[in-house]
């Protein structure tokens, strides 16, 4: 199943999702109906929050579909180490349209469960510790916005409450 996104403005995005205790086969149909609604979407990287569900999952392919081994389910994750910063433009499936220049660490350790519940732990690099950090944030209730100049975050939001004016948005 598709999962609509939800954009920007709704309070879902805003909030801090709840902990995943149950692993059970609800939880692997939300977990492959996320992938589907992420492909969809053309994203690298969807929060459950994103698509309207308050919990503490996220799922992330950087590849995008090229390397089935490089799909990644996180559930209830953890920043555990960070190194090194890296500067690149960012977009989130939440704010389509709009895309700015974000300061990440270069490198992430994320600590988090499989759909089975079992711990483990990755490293990424570059682009995959981005989507780490991005996704990690919507699960805390954070969008990239909130990482760049106040002004810049204002301009993205007058831009937006126009477009919701207009019925755009």
């Amino acid at each position: 199943m598709i999962y609509p996104i939800v954009k920007f403005g709704d309070p879902v995005l805003e909030r801090a999702a709840a902990p995943i205790t149950q692993f059970d086969d609800e939880l692997k149909k939300l977990v492959d109906d996320m992938f589907e609604s992420m492909y969809a979407a053309h994203g690298v990287g969807l929060a459950a929050p994103q698509i309207g569900i308050s919990k503490r999952i996220a799922v992330v392919d950087v590849t995008f579909k090229e390397d089935p081994n490089a799909k990644l389910v996180l559930i209830n994750p953890e920043i555990i180490h960070k190194e090194g910063r890296q500067h690149g433009t960012e977009g989130c499936l939440s704010i389509p349209e709009f895309r700015e220049e974000v300061t990440r660490a270069k490198a992430v350790t994320v600590r988090a469960q499989d759909v089975t519940g079992k711990f483990f732990e990755h490293t990424g690099e570059d682009l995959l510790a981005r989507a780490f950090q991005h996704e990690t944030d919507h699960l805390h209730g954070k969008l990239y916005i909130s990482h760049i100049s106040a002004l810049k975050r204002d301009l993205i939001k007058r831009k937006i409450k126009k477009l919701a004016k207009a019925g755009e948005w």
